[in-house]
C-alpha cells in the first residue's frame, strides 16, 4: 500500500487480508478462531480483530481502511464495495435506512432516519422533517404537478438532469443540497401553461419560449431565487420575457440534518 503512503506491517508470515491464496486441500468443515497476530501501521501498533481460518488470518477490509486511512464504502444500490485510496477513511452510519432518490421526477418525501448518499461517499442522516410541507410562509401542501391544457409536445423534450447531492461541512454546520427533480418539473410545467396565454411567445404555431432543467454555473450569479413555491414568481417573468430561455432548478436544503426548505431558482437569458 505504498501508494497510500502507509506501511501496513502484518507481524507474521502468511497473513492474508480477507482471502486465502490457495483453497485448503481438505474438505472438512473449517472453524474460525480469534488470531493473536499483531498489526502495525507506520511503526505503531493498532487494534485489528483477526480470525484464523484454515491456517490463514482474515481481517475486515473496513478495519484495514480505518487503520491505513483509505476510503471503504458500500453501495447497496449496486451491491458494490468501493475502495478509494485517494480519500480519507470515514465511518459509515450504523443505523437508519439508505434511500434511493428518484431519478424519474417522482416525488421524494424525506423521513426521519433516511440516509441520503452524498457525492463524497458519505451518508447524510435526516433527523427532522417537521418543516416539510409545513412551512409558516407556505399556504399548505403543494398540489399535484400541472397537467396539459393544450399540446405540450410542441416544446422540445425535457432532459432530466441526474440526481445530485452536495454536502458542505464547516464550522457553521453540516449542510446538504439535494436536487429536487419533481419540483423542477413543476417550474417547467408552470411555464408551459403560462406560455399558452402569451401571444408574443408564439410564431407560426411554435413556442419561442425555451425551457431547460439545469442552470450553468457561470450563470448562477444572475439567477433569481425564491421560496416557498410561488407560481406568480414565474408568471410575472413570462409576461415580461415571453421569448427568452428559462433555465430552472429546485433544491431541497438541509441544515444540521434538519429539512429547512425547497429553494427555486430561475435564470432567464
Amino acid at each position: 500500500m505504498k501508494d497510500m503512503k502507509r506501511e501496513l506491517a502484518l507481524v507474521t508470515s502468511g497473513v492474508l487480508l480477507g482471502a486465502a491464496l490457495a483453497a485448503p486441500a481438505a474438505t472438512a468443515a473449517l472453524t474460525a478462531q480469534l488470531s493473536d497476530q499483531r498489526f502495525v501501521v507506520d511503526g505503531k501498533p493498532v487494534q485489528i480483530e483477526a480470525y484464523s481460518i484454515g491456517g490463514n488470518n482474515y481481517v475486515r477490509l473496513r478495519d484495514v481502511g480505518r487503520a491505513a486511512n483509505f476510503g471503504v464504502t458500500y453501495e447497496p444500490q449496486t451491491n458494490t464495495v468501493r475502495i478509494a485510496t485517494d480519500e480519507p477513511y470515514a465511518e459509515e452510519p450504523t443505523s437508519g435506512r439508505v434511500v434511493t432518490l428518484p431519478s424519474d421526477g417522482s416525488k421524494y418525501i424525506p423521513q426521519v432516519g433516511d440516509l441520503i448518499p452524498c457525492g463524497d461517499g458519505t451518508f447524510y442522516e435526516v433527523k427532522d422533517t417537521l418543516r416539510f410541507e409545513n412551512n409558516c410562509f407556505a399556504p399548505g401542501p403543494l398540489p399535484e404537478l400541472p397537467t396539459p391544457s393544450y399540446d405540450w409536445s410542441v416544446f422540445p423534450a425535457l432532459e432530466l438532469p441526474p440526481v445530485d447531492c452536495r454536502r458542505f461541512q464547516s464550522e457553521y454546520g453540516d449542510d446538504l443540497y439535494v436536487r429536487n427533480l419533481h419540483e423542477t418539473l413543476r417550474m417547467a410545467y408552470t411555464i408551459y401553461e403560462a406560455v399558452r396565454n402569451e401571444p408574443e411567445a408564439w410564431r407560426d404555431g411554435k413556442p419561442l419560449t425555451k425551457v431547460s432543467l439545469t442552470i450553468d454555473p457561470a450563470d448562477e450569479p444572475y439567477t433569481k431565487y425564491f421560496w416557498p413555491w410561488r407560481e406568480e414568481e414565474l408568471l410575472k417573468h413570462i409576461r415580461v420575457f415571453p421569448r427568452f430561455h428559462f433555465r430552472v432548478e429546485a433544491w431541497d436544503f438541509y441544515h444540521n440534518h434538519t429539512f429547512l426548505q425547497t429553494q427555486y431558482y430561475v435564470f432567464i437569458g
